[in-house]
């Protein structure tokens, strides 16, 4: 982090709180349990997987991205409806200035949903099973470097043709400050199509907040 201290998009985080850790415990907790979900499901035929190594495992590690992140985008704006909001979601966000452990930090229905959706991409297509670690280390991966408060990639990111369409930390920490914008958790694909991509997203790429914008997010 101190490497890129310099590129800060977020606050740093304060003191760790009790309900922070109890919140990130339980999602750990219930994601095992999505995990022995799956494997009760395999056992019962409903899910299965191909051991093939071959080139299509990198299609369909393409489609497991392309797939979850339409299906996460669809859940997570779903919950910032106004009737979601307040018992759903909040608790992810009463911690606007993220950091890794942030990831975890999330409503157990919200956990609960993430793997439902999970678990019924993997019933409905058929994956190589390399294809679906490598998806979940991927998950892992995008899903902390979203909340690490430091933009990582080079300026040059979201000018090229194919990284611009990619992630960055930038684009999920401005979510935490204009909870309007950015619901896409492994693409801006969504975003741009759906119109909820920041107008001033390449902008402030890898740019400090402006002060109005840390009052905006903190409310009065």
């Amino acid at each position: 982090m101190r490497r890129f201290a310099h590129r800060r998009v977020a606050p740093p985080a304060p003191a760790l709180q009790r309900h922070e850790l109890v919140l990130a415990s339980v999602c750990v907790l219930l994601n095992s349990g999505v995990t022995f979900a799956g494997l009760l499901l395999w056992r019962e035929g409903w899910i299965r997987f191909r051991l093939d190594t071959g080139p299509r495992v990198l299609v369909d590690l393409a489609v497991l991205v392309g797939v979850m992140d339409l299906g996460m985008y669809l859940l997570h704006r779903t919950a910032h409806s106004r009737w979601l909001y307040g018992w759903l979601h909040a608790d992810h966000h009463r911690y606007e200035f993220a950091r890794p452990l942030t990831l975890f930090v999330l409503n157990p229905l919200e956990v609960l949903g993430f793997g439902m959706l999970w678990l019924t991409v993997c019933v409905a297509y058929e994956a190589s099973w390399i294809a679906m670690m490598l998806y979940l280390f991927f998950n892992t991966l995008w899903g902390v470097l979203g909340h690490i408060g430091v933009e990582p990639f080079p300026d040059g990111w979201v000018r090229w043709p194919v990284t611009r369409a990619v992630a960055t930390t930038t684009f999920h920490a401005r979510h935490h400050l204009n909870q309007a914008h950015h619901y896409g958790f492994y693409t801006l694909v969504w975003d741009r199509l759906f119109g909820t991509l920041a107008p001033d997203y390449e902008a402030s790429f890898a740019r400090a907040p402006r002060k109005a914008e840390l009052q905006r997010s903190l409310g009065p």
